[in-house]
């Protein structure tokens, strides 16, 4: 049941405020702001940096209300979930990025309606986008994850494996690279997150030389996206500092985030 002229349910408004909007113009003014001030510190023009919100566990009626505040660009990490939001959203020109795992049963999905996808990990994934991306005459900007953590749970190319592997991908002309990606170590100590941002930029300085189309790194979200960009981040993947906490077991894996 659903309750106010926006059409939020009860809990909506609980997660999200009755005002949605106003919620999320304020908070993406904040992390704009928060952007921009690393930037600073680091030399950069704030143009150098892109935001890609991440909006997955957000239902779709709630981004339309923040489509309405300037998001525009939407980063989902279950194809399923974008896939749903998608057809309810269709009439909206929002830019859809992929930026989790995908599983090779799901390619036909991506292909037909994201703008890129920023967790290419294998070479049977890149002979199956290319493939479905020919048939569909479209291409796919993509960003080749590498795992800088060393955890087991997480994807990614390991970093000894990464050039052998940018010098097949122009075997598959329909993925245009764009860069690498990672997901640092979850932890509020910065010290131990840097490292992990440190050896994606190292690693995209030496695969670059062998595909100069390889040039932007995609990392750092919300809990370390300042650190990122003061490391390189030419993209950073911010969802919880705009959209607020998520009601999922992992909610709070950012240490420092408010509960409350």
């Amino acid at each position: 049941m659903t309750t106010g002229a926006q059409g939020l349910t009860a809990d909506d408004i609980v997660r999200f405020g009755p005002d949605p909007e106003s919620v999320f113009r304020t908070n993406l003014a904040a992390v704009e702001s928060r952007i921009a001030h690393a930037c600073a510190r680091a030399g950069r023009e704030r143009a150098s940096v892109r935001l890609l919100p991440i909006t997955k566990t957000v239902p779709a009626h709630v981004l339309r209300l923040a489509y309405h505040a300037g998001i525009h660009d939407f980063g989902e990490n279950k194809i399923q979930e974008a896939i749903g939001k998608r057809e309810i959203l269709h009439d909206l020109p929002i830019a859809w990025s992929i930026v989790g795992h995908l599983q090779t049963n799901k390619v036909k999905y991506l292909t037909r309606f994201a703008r890129e996808f920023h967790a290419l990990d294998s070479m049977r994934l890149a002979e199956l986008l290319n493939s479905r991306l020919e048939r569909e005459d479209r291409t796919l900007d993509v960003y080749v994850q590498v795992n800088t953590s060393g955890e087991e749970s997480k994807f990614g190319l390991h970093p000894d494996a990464l050039p052998s592997f940018v010098d097949c991908l122009d075997q598959f002309p329909r993925l245009r690279p764009r860069g690498l990606m990672t997901l640092a170590l979850f932890s509020d100590d910065m010290t131990r997150v840097r490292p992990c941002f440190a050896l994606l930029r190292r690693l995209r300085d030496q695969v670059a030389k062998r595909n100069p189309a390889l040039v932007e790194l995609s990392m750092g979200m919300t809990g370390d996206f300042e650190a990122a960009i003061e490391e390189g981040a030419d993209v950073v993947r911010v969802g919880q500092a705009i959209f607020g906490k998520r009601p999922t077991p992992d909610g709070h894996y950012w240490p420092d985030f408010p509960k409350a």
